[in-house]
């Protein structure tokens, strides 16, 4: 798809970043300021409109006030990572999949009418060595694996379309940890992303990490210990703790990955932990939902209403200006309003699982393609992957993004028109089975979420891409 014009121009305008970035992590404190002041200066010029220029002002006002929150908290991860790391962050996720990747995920949306995304998440295998209750992942099995090519083929292809970041999960990714280091070092213009349970961090991986430069890491944890290992089981706590002080001490970039429940909500919000985790190192937090896929999930870990509307108000309380806590925290399901509802389908991201199936979302095991047998594109022009990209939004209340848990008809509907088999390799699970667990709280939900989205005053997204 990309001609050698294509890449010379990309080579240089890599080149380019490469310069100011560099010029910007030799500076410190207040040097720093016309650094940045510089790259918003080049990032304006090279993405154009992409971003309005009263958001590139505000974005100017905010470097020269030495006050500012995100600033500091952006002058403390220079000052802890390590340059090499901060680089190739900068580069990979920065030029590559923000601004070069995504005009031209955007061109290609227009030329083959179908959602593209701006991250792709897969499974290099289903092993792991732990059996955490209520897992998601644990319905895979145990004994599935993407080959080295078949990852290779997923990145390749992806980078073809404009797709920069790759997120793994599993079973556990670092189980596969010599063909993570061998696809970072292959592909070091991409950044890799690691959900992990932490366990199988140590020095010589670590040592490779910052050799490579292109690696970061999402650590699963939930609270205490008590709370933790209640679910994760006995020493995992123990295991989280290390794992962080290795990746601080090497100056890697992580952050953390917190299943939230209605035993834990309190426990994985509260300003001790907060600070604790952040203090360890870790920089940002992806926060997900309960979501009662499986046949044996465990209803009884699905937040109340109550504890939802809490954690609403709590995320946007710790990423407020008054919050002092050095940690930027997401909500998978609470900050749809940012992102315009569900990103599921390819239309921000999707899922391969070990076995190659192509699916949605990680929650939603139902799929028309493998990666053994179809292209990137073409799982992306499936039947099911094509009924996402015209559902979407599938509510207008992003507070109800989902076509599963929030609005399980619409998942019903699309499985059904499109012939998508399930992909459950231990216990399969019916599309309706699936969804009758999430009835009762999609009615009750909308009572609370509806009056919450009435409150409040609402942004629209400069770029939306729903199908037009």
């Amino acid at each position: 798809m990309n001609t050698t014009l294509d890449k010379i121009s990309h080579k240089a305008q890599r080149a380019a970043a490469s310069v100011i970035i560099d010029k910007v992590l030799a500076m410190v404190d207040k040097d720093r300021e016309k650094g940045f002041l510089e790259l918003v200066d080049w990032a304006e010029q090279f993405w154009g409109n992409g971003f309005s220029k009263e958001d590139y002002d505000k974005v100017r006002t905010a470097i020269k006030d030495p006050d500012n929150r995100w600033i500091k908290f952006i002058n403390r991860v220079l000052d802890e990572t390590d340059p090499h790391v901060a680089k190739m962050a900068a580069l990979n996720l920065g030029f590559e999949a923000f601004f070069r990747g995504t005009k031209m995920i955007r061109k290609n949306r227009e030329i083959y009418h179908c959602n593209i995304p701006w991250l792709i998440l897969f499974d290099p295998t289903s092993a792991c060595n732990m059996h955490c209750q209520g897992c998601w992942s644990g319905t895979y099995g145990h004994k599935a694996n993407l080959s080295f090519d078949d990852m290779d083929k997923i990145i390749t292809e992806g980078k073809e379309l404009g797709v920069y970041l790759y997120m793994m999960t599993g079973g556990e990714p670092l189980v596969r940890k010599a063909d993570i280091l061998r696809l970072a070092e292959k592909h070091n213009d991409v950044e890799l992303s690691i959900y992990t349970n932490s366990t199988l961090i140590d020095e010589d991986f670590c040592k490779e990490v910052v050799r490579l430069g292109n690696i970061t890491f999402q650590l699963s944890i939930e609270g205490t210990p008590e709370t933790n290992d209640a679910r994760r089981g006995d020493g995992h706590y123990a295991a989280v703790m290390k794992a962080m002080d290795l990746l601080k001490k090497y100056g890697i970039i992580f952050g953390t990955s917190i299943c939230y429940t209605r035993a834990n909500i309190e426990a994985v919000t509260s300003d001790e932990f907060l600070r604790m985790i952040s203090e360890k190192g870790a920089r940002f937090g992806f926060y997900f939902h309960y979501m009662p896929v499986g046949n044996n999930a465990v209803l009884d870990l699905m937040p109340t209403m109550e504890q939802r509307e809490y954690m609403i108000k709590r995320i946007r309380e710790i990423r407020s200006p008054q919050c002092d806590i050095g940690f930027f925290p997401m909500d998978f399901q609470n900050d749809g309003e940012y992102v315009g509802g569900c990103i599921a389908g390819g239309r921000n991201y999707f899922h391969i699982n070990s076995a190659g199936d192509a699916e949605p979302c990680v929650f939603i095991h139902f799929s028309n393609t493998n990666i053994h047998e179809n292209s990137i594109l073409e799982i992306l022009q499936s039947p099911l992957f094509m009924a996402y990209h015209n559902g979407q939004p599938f509510n207008n209340n992003h507070l109800r993004p989902c076509p599963m848990l929030e609005n399980p008809e619409f998942l019903q509907k699309m499985v059904h028109e499109t012939g998508a088999h399930q992909t459950n390799m231990e216990s399969p699970e019916t599309v309706e089975h699936l969804c009758s667990k999430c009835k009762n709280y999609a009615e009750e939900w909308k009572g609370h979420a509806d009056k919450i989205w009435a409150e409040e005053t609402h942004k629209t997204p400069q770029y939306t891409n729903y199908k037009k």
